[in-house]
């Protein structure tokens, strides 16, 4: 078993609340133990319970993080949105950007990486996710949409130590389907090929995301490539988190 996974980012998507964030005080309270001192558990709620969560998490060493963020750094008539520098002052210290669910909504790469760049300013760490869609697997495109993503993405950022990439198929997500670990260690290994491309020679973590769960998460971790988990729907139940964390690191 690898010893390589150090992130478990459980992302609650539109889901959760203040019931929620007290039953996680069980996972928070195991990750206090030394067994856990060098593993990342970090949430991300909704905006809504942002603030509330950090209450909860700030004498711990579990964090908080958003799902989004505008695309402009500074304060502005952006009714109904949220940029990082607000962010940054519920205590906040990472952002999901680039979801494929967002995507989907309609943020290009573009957009993608004006936020990227906006949160770097506010120095959160940046969860980037990049991944194909099935209709792009079936035509053999995954390698093509992982450089595009990346490149794109990317464009222009120098302050690489605060990025951290999730690949997400988006076929994958939850539909319970996961690729097969050959398949997974081979699109890895080429999302750190096109970094090195980039000139981005620094170590960046990479995690996995999609349908991961306890029944999947010990084989998923045999991959030395992956260093951690980006967590849907298992990461608002405490036991199944807690089990994904155990099997991904025993």
């Amino acid at each position: 078993m690898t010893n390589n996974n150090t992130y478990f980012v459980a992302n609650w998507k539109m889901y959760g609340n203040i019931a929620d964030i007290n039953r996680s005080m069980s996972v928070i309270r195991l990750v206090n133990q030394k067994k856990y001192k060098k593993k990342k558990i970090i949430y991300c709620p909704p905006y809504t319970l942002l603030k509330h969560f950090y209450s909860k998490v700030k004498n711990t060493k579990v964090s908080i993080g958003a799902q989004n963020c505008h695309s402009n750094s500074e304060f502005g008539p952006f009714t109904g949105f949220i940029n990082a520098k607000l962010i940054k002052s519920t205590g906040a210290k990472y952002i999901i950007l680039g979801h494929s669910e967002n995507r989907d909504a309609g943020e290009t790469d573009l957009t993608i990486n004006k936020k990227i760049v906006s949160a770097l300013k506010e120095n959160l760490k940046v969860i980037f996710c990049i991944g194909e869609k099935l209709s792009e697997k079936k035509k053999k495109q995954t390698q093509k949409i992982i450089m595009k993503q990346l490149t794109n993405g990317l464009r222009g950022i120098k302050n690489i130590k605060n990025i951290i990439v999730a690949y997400e198929p988006v076929w994958s997500i939850g539909s319970g389907v996961v690729p097969q670990n050959s398949e997974l260690s081979k699109n890895i290994k080429y999302i750190k090929k096109i970094l090195f491309k980039l000139k981005i020679r620094k170590n960046i973590k990479i995690l996995y995301g999609g349908s991961v769960n306890p029944k999947n998460a010990k084989e998923l971790a045999q991959i030395k490539e992956i260093n951690g988990f980006l967590i849907g729907g298992s990461s608002l139940n405490p036991k199944k988190f807690i089990d994904i964390i155990n099997k991904s690191i025993n």
